[in-house]
């Protein structure tokens, strides 16, 4: 499956309100026209459905199928999502004030992982305490970095060291 990613891609979007379940249906579509579907039955389901639970299922089944039991981990998705957020950072799309809600928020729907402890922090102290701002431009190049290479929670985790998280820190003397 040549596209596989990009079905993961959307997931990771529509987890975080950026696409509409409308947009799966669209991927299948364009995998039949593309003859890329390989004769797989859920693809063919996926084009032709009309309700978004029955959207759902398809595409857990689909990317558990050709990417593993891990592809749509909750973790995985929100890492995706701070990979994106921090593209829209880096643009000017974003700031700290706009991003601080949406970190907390999502620290919280994902039981307060360690990982995101730092770089919420930082960023909702940077838009108080100027002093902030560099410890979480660094914490947020370091996590979205890691984020962006890994292919699953357990390779960013087999990365992610959280002594190199607490440095990113103001450092008074």
């Amino acid at each position: 499956m040549k596209n596989i990613e990009q079905l993961r891609e959307i997931y990771f979007k529509a987890q975080v309100g950026e696409a509409h379940w409308q947009d799966y249906i669209n991927w299948a579509i364009d995998r039949l026209r593309c003859d890329d579907e390989g004769d797989d039955l859920d693809i063919v389901m996926l084009a032709a459905a009309t309700l978004p639970d029955e959207v759902q299922l398809l595409v857990v089944q689909i990317a558990e199928r050709y990417l593993g039991d891990d592809a749509l981990n909750d973790e995985l998705v929100a890492g995706k999502w701070i990979v994106e957020l921090h593209r829209a950072y880096k643009s000017g799309k974003e700031t700290a004030i706009s991003i601080e809600p949406k970190l907390w928020r999502r620290y919280y729907d994902l039981a307060m992982p360690d990982w995101l402890m730092m770089l919420a922090r930082n960023c909702e102290y940077a838009t108080d305490v100027p002093d902030f701002q560099g410890p979480f431009d660094e914490e947020f190049d370091y996590i979205a970095g890691l984020w962006d290479g890994s292919r699953s929670l357990l390779d960013f985790m087999s990365q992610y060291d959280s002594a190199i998280s607490r440095s990113h820190d103001v450092q008074y003397e």
